[in-house]
């Protein structure tokens, strides 16, 4: 199986990512399972190398994937913004491994391993 399907169907596995990628590119460390970390690092990593192109239509994919806040819709710029002019030049130099995951144990309730995904 080339992904994770986590149970959802594949328009709510995108919502899903797209407002998991958003949040994680506004908080640079989020805390998810470690199923949705793994997928996430995929898309993460995706979308660093097209900001790290820089160009117009670099920007305009990316846009169109990160998820507008439902109360702000400048909250997409903002985003794009940041993932372009601070997260991008940042890893100039590097070459993929964008982010790091990092275990952080079970969660109460239903015992899912949770971890904690960053920007490097």
């Amino acid at each position: 199986m080339p992904y994770r399907k986590l149970g959802r169907t594949s328009s709510q596995r995108k919502a899903v990512f797209r407002d998991l990628v958003t949040d994680l590119f506004l908080y640079e460390r989020i805390q998810t399972t470690e199923a949705k970390a793994k997928e996430l690092r995929k898309i993460a990593d995706r979308m660093i190398t097209l900001a790290k192109r820089g160009d117009l239509h670099a920007r305009r994919q990316a846009a169109a994937y990160v998820r507008p806040e439902p109360v702000n819709e400048d909250a997409t710029q903002d985003v794009v913004q940041k993932l372009f002019a601070d997260i991008a030049p940042r890893f100039a130099e590097r070459n993929g491994g964008y982010t790091r995951i990092i275990k952080v144990g079970p969660r109460r309730g239903d015992a899912a391993p949770m971890v904690l995904i960053e920007l490097v």
